[in-house]
């Protein structure tokens, strides 16, 4: 009878894949490829923008549908801010006996920042989640492909066209929202007082200075393009399935309003060197 040796019971050396360092490589490799699919996905954007057809009657139809969805939220969400700001703001400035100052300092308040920056968060979560779920719907069913297959550049019809429209319909929001606060904050300034309207523009407009308007109107156009490429990126990208729309809807908005406080930190101190 055949005896079997018995082998000694080495064991083998098991990697672990949730140590540290392999967790903060693959965290980090993950981060770098998004950022140059990104990139890509930009660049992309960049050359196709330029190409013909252009496809006017798709873009026109885009800016109305993003404008008008934004709208109401926007002028509601304004005139809160002016009417609060100014509310909050009296006391403290009751105290140095500078009530005076009230319809400048929240006109400046709103239009150097907290407009712009409110207005395209709100931008983000309405109009950013709605495209990031709509490309990611149409990849789910196959519409896309359709395109493709019927001759149509995809990319064109659907990025593009949507890209413009955020990068040229939320600066007219913006707009729009600080115009709607500066009237939210007349009425705040006459709950407790009685301040005539020309007096009250007259001051608004006089603290106002042309370094004030500009860098917030010209950093909103960021604000839009941001929040679009960001929600066509995850759309175009997204993964298959009902969970894939969700979670291209659910990662627009967190992204796109990232990347507003990220181009917003960038535009305030390059804004602060020139000023």
């Amino acid at each position: 009878m055949t005896t079997i040796p018995v082998l000694p019971n080495h064991k083998l050396p098991v990697t672990n894949i949730n140590h540290p360092r392999q967790s903060f490589m693959r965290l980090a490799g993950n981060f770098f490829t998004a950022i140059t699919r990104l990139a890509a996905f930009n660049f992309k954007f960049f050359k196709e923008v330029l190409r013909p057809p252009y496809e006017f009657k798709v873009f026109i139809q885009q800016a109305f549908l993003v404008g008008n969805k934004s709208l109401p939220l926007i002028s509601i969400t304004g005139f809160i801010m002016g009417l609060v700001l100014t509310i909050q703001s009296r006391p403290t400035l009751a105290e140095f006996g500078a009530v005076s100052w009230l319809p400048g300092l929240v006109s400046v308040s709103m239009i150097r920042e907290m407009g712009p920056v409110i207005t395209a968060l709100i931008f983000a979560g309405k109009v950013g989640s709605g495209i990031g779920a709509e490309l990611a719907s149409m990849k789910v069913t196959e519409q896309i492909d359709a395109m493709e297959v019927s001759g149509v550049n995809p990319f064109k019809y659907i990025v593009v066209t949507r890209v413009l429209a955020t990068t040229l319909m939320l600066p007219v929001l913006v707009i729009f929202a600080d115009t709607v606060s500066l009237w939210g904050a007349y009425i705040g300034v006459n709950l407790q007082g009685n301040v005539n309207i020309h007096l009250y523009f007259l001051q608004v407009f006089a603290t106002l200075k042309f370094a004030d308007v500009v860098p917030a109107i010209i950093k909103t156009f960021l604000f839009g393009y941001a929040i679009g490429i960001i929600g066509c990126y995850k759309g175009f990208n997204a993964n298959s399935g009902t969970e894939g729309v969700g979670a291209a809807a659910n990662s627009s908005v967190v992204y796109g309003s990232l990347a507003v406080f990220l181009i917003d930190m960038v535009a305030v101190q390059l804004t602060s060197l020139f000023t």
